[in-house]
């Protein structure tokens, strides 16, 4: 699997330099960020967080050239400050959190994200934990699924989309990603999304439910400043409105605290190089601010 890490120059041209040596990447991935750190900067040490196990063997495959300057482990970024302490650390240099679904993910189809393969309605990122997308979709209330949708998807037709759910599971439980994919279809105005599929949202919606994206995103940027050395900064990439929202008011939050400084303004965004070449980029946004 082709995989390019986004926004990789404007990303490490603000996390490398200045005498960083120590830095998290709380969202390591298929490590194509924490490469190109460890390659451009001999003398880097990094922390790779991320909590999808198979995401963290593919990490530590790709990585495996710096044995010795980096360590891996399977927990959310919201636990950040106890992942620092089982490295004997208070404080980093950088930090960079790469939001969303990864493409190991989406290109996994057991996983359960992607509404373009037939697959059991999953779509946790810890396979440790319970909840899964078929318990949003049979077990949530008319009303909180309504919620969800609206307000993780900004779906126009979440109120259709909810009550189509709710009556196609009376007849059976809704069990797989196609069958979801359909129903979200037969709600949606025909011909309304012309270039996006009428279940993207949807789907987009109850993973941030089932992983509990948006509140695992708020504590852990709460933590932020307090893991950080003076001088250290903070690169967040986000995918939606709703991450950068939450990313924005944070920086300046702490900005009018005396606790970061906004770098970036307005967020950076990918070139239209960067988006011929990678189309998932298109939606990337970055944002950095430093420790004060």
């Amino acid at each position: 699997m082709e995989h390019f890490p986004v926004l990789l120059e404007e990303t490490l041209s603000h996390l490398l330099g200045g005498g960083r040596r120590v830095f998290v990447d709380a969202t390591v991935g298929l490590g194509g960020h924490a490469y190109e750190l460890l390659k451009r900067d001999p003398e880097a040490y990094l922390i790779g967080v991320d909590k999808d196990p198979f995401a963290l063997e593919r990490a530590a495959e790709r990585l495996k050239e710096f044995e010795g300057r980096f360590a891996l482990y399977q927990a959310d970024y919201e636990d950040l400050d106890e992942v620092l302490r089982q490295e004997g650390l208070e404080r980093v240099d950088g930090i960079l959190m790469d939001l969303g679904v990864s493409m190991l993910q989406l290109k996994t189809p057991e996983r359960g994200f992607s509404f373009r393969e037939e697959a059991p309605l999953d779509m946790r990122m810890d396979p440790r934990q319970r909840l899964t997308a078929y318990d949003v979709v049979n077990r949530y209330s008319e009303r909180e699924l309504y919620r969800i949708i609206k307000e993780y998807g900004e779906e126009r037709f979440a109120r259709r989309i909810a009550a189509a759910i709710v009556r196609r599971r009376r007849q059976k439980p809704i069990e797989t990603t196609a069958e979801l994919a359909a129903v979200v279809e037969e709600a949606v105005p025909k011909g309304f999304y012309k270039k996006l599929h009428p279940a993207t949202k949807t789907f987009q919606a109850i993973r941030i439910e089932v992983n509990r994206e948006l509140e695992h995103l708020k504590n852990a940027l709460l933590k932020v400043p307090s893991l950080l050395n003076r001088g250290g900064r903070i690169a967040v990439i986000s995918f939606h409105s709703l991450e950068d929202r939450l990313v924005k008011h944070a920086f300046k939050n702490f900005e009018k605290e005396g606790l970061l400084k906004v770098i970036t303004k307005k967020p950076i965004l990918p070139s239209e190089e960067e988006v011929s070449k990678n189309p998932p980029s298109r939606s990337a946004k970055l944002r950095v601010a430093e420790r004060v």
